[in-house]
């Protein structure tokens, strides 16, 4: 079990790295209020038929990633409320775990980004909650949501320079193609 977490955070090492070159250089302060505001705020489905279709039809592709049925549950419900929470397509924010992290919690990348969506953690001091656990998937997607909806909203939309702020390679658009390949290929 050792092995492999470190041979699956060593993966989230070389994929995820990068967001902490955009996020450290300046803090934007909508961004820290967005984050502020979503530590407080729940749930998702309006309509149990529709969680249902929604959540089988997602949990054979995530099965390559983990294997208990009852995780995959779990991480599925979690993505999608706070997915829909933060006003974005639950199946981008699959796509951005799967590259960033391959559903890791417990990734750490080597500038220090943390957790499936990989969130640098000055970003708890920045909004008053240094005693958050990025580590704890609930955290980690609550802030990570919520920074990619800011980065969508400061591209005006576009998915592609979204997510190059998001990974902190904004002008490049490799980590961008990688994500919407993802979400083409697996997640649509």
């Amino acid at each position: 079990m050792i092995r492999k977490a470190i041979t699956t955070l060593g993966f989230g090492l070389i994929c995820c790295s990068a967001i902490a070159q955009n996020s450290a250089k300046e803090v934007d302060p909508e961004l820290r209020l967005a984050l502020r505001e979503a530590i407080t705020q729940a749930d998702s489905f309006a309509d149990r038929f529709d969680a249902e279709v929604w959540l089988m039809s997602k949990s054979q592709p995530l099965s390559r990633y983990i294997k208990d049925p009852k995780r995959r549950m779990h991480v599925l419900k979690a993505v999608h409320r706070e997915a829909i929470r933060a006003e974005l397509r639950p199946e981008i924010v699959l796509a951005v775990i799967q590259i960033e992290s391959a559903f890791n919690p417990y990734a750490v990348s080597r500038v220090g980004a943390q957790g499936m969506m990989q969130v640098m953690p000055f970003w708890k001091n920045e909004i008053g909650r240094p005693d958050d656990n990025l580590i704890d998937m609930d955290t980690n997607l609550r802030y990570g949501c919520t920074i990619l909806k800011h980065y969508i909203k400061k591209a005006k939309g576009n998915l592609a320079n979204a997510l190059a702020y998001y990974n902190g390679s904004y002008g490049r658009h490799t980590y961008s193609s990688k994500v919407l390949d993802a979400w083409a290929s697996r997640w649509r």
